[in-house]
């Protein structure tokens, strides 16, 4: 059985390098002295992301064998961290279940032989919280995987692509895989945006309309990235480490990004149904107005499924990793900052009555929270 050694570890490979978590992976891998190849289907994008790291940019996507082969030739530990999932409601015929099975399971199957082939020998796949469920209140630890009929679309294709390393493993003894659990992410270099920055951006665009009662566990995608190395350096075989970070609720999100911006959050307090009336009012004006909803009726759904279920247990990743958790004001803050260089702010009239505040917000000394 194969395990991991530091001094073997030189030469690294990382998938959805443009992805938030692939570009502050390849960040870390970097400033750490490896040498990197990124792979984005964008060289536009990636050139954009990475400007200025000595980075090997390779195009295409994880089903790109012809040009995936020659690259991870060499390749000490391949960082699979790309991943379909659908963050809105378009209003369009299908609901990508189909699309999330090939990308997120078949996908993975078919990059880990690809990559097998090519003698690639050390894998850290990029899970989710999603494959994980509790009973409400309680920690939850590695150990309490989820069913599949507990999942939505996005979670069944993580558990099964789970399975997928899985039973690679057992088939190949020689082949080494760990799994990072990650909850949901924050940080810089969100050009997607995902559904974390969208909804910074939403709060400085005065557009959440309430508290909802729903909890999540939120964590820096620079802090996932320091995990997924320590993993490949230090993990087991075979083993899950959950890097969640805080457990928080709405209310406590809304706290955080009126200290930080300045910006004065939503009051009022949403009951679910009307949570789920809202989000019911959003797929009409979707499906009418052909523009995506990022709140939706999955979204509530998922809300009210999650809530009370986000305590996460990081002991085994603290134990095994040294995982620790920057403070979450510091990450929203290093979010804003990113989208005010990039010109996301600059430009934006819908924040322009609060424009001062942001500003003397973001000059402020960092202050740990």
């Amino acid at each position: 059985m194969l395990e991991p050694s530091s001094s073997h570890i030189h030469f690294a490979f990382v998938t959805g390098a443009t992805g938030l978590l692939g570009n502050n992976l390849v960040r870390a891998l970097v400033a750490r002295g490896l040498r990197v190849t990124a792979l984005a289907r964008s060289r536009e994008k990636a050139e954009r992301l990475l400007a200025g790291l000595p980075v090997e940019i390779v195009v295409g996507d994880i089903d790109d064998h012809a040009v995936l082969r020659p690259a991870l030739a060499n390749v000490d530990v391949l960082f699979h961290t790309a991943a379909y999932f659908r963050d809105s409601f378009t209003g369009a015929a299908g609901d990508h279940a189909a699309h999330m099975q090939r990308v997120n399971v078949e996908g993975t199957a078919r990059l880990l032989t690809c990559a097998y082939g090519a003698g690639v020998r050390r894998l850290v796949h990029t899970s989710s919280t999603a494959v994980l469920f509790g009973p409400r209140g309680q920690r939850i630890d590695e150990t309490m995987r989820r069913e599949e009929r507990l999942a939505n679309d996005y979670g069944k294709s993580k558990i099964r692509s789970d399975r997928v390393i899985d039973e690679f493993l057992a088939r190949h003894p020689d082949m080494f895989a760990t799994l990072v659990l990650p909850g949901w992410m924050f940080g810089p270099g969100d050009a997607g945006p995902t559904p974390a920055g969208q909804f910074v951006l939403d709060f400085l665009r005065r557009k959440l309309p309430g508290i909802a009662p729903a909890t999540f566990a939120v964590v820096d995608a620079r802090d996932v990235a320091d995990v997924m190395i320590a993993a490949a350096l230090r993990g087991r075989r075979g083993e899950r480490y959950i890097v969640a970070g805080r457990h928080v609720t709405m209310g406590d999100l809304f706290d955080h990004l009126q200290r930080v911006t300045g910006v004065p959050g939503p009051s009022r307090t949403l009951p679910m149904a009307l949570v789920f009336l809202v989000a019911a009012a959003n797929e009409v004006w979707a499906r009418v107005s052909r523009r995506p909803a990022l709140f939706n009726f999955e979204t509530a759904r998922l809300m009210a499924r999650e809530r009370n279920r986000s305590h996460y247990d990081h002991s085994k990743a603290t134990r095994e990793l040294g995982v620790s958790f920057r403070p979450f004001d510091e990450t929203l803050r290093d979010v804003l900052r990113w989208y005010e260089a990039e010109g996301w702010l600059r430009d934006d009239t819908s924040i322009a009555h609060d424009r001062a505040r942001l500003t003397a917000s973001l000059e402020r000394p960092d202050r740990t929270t």
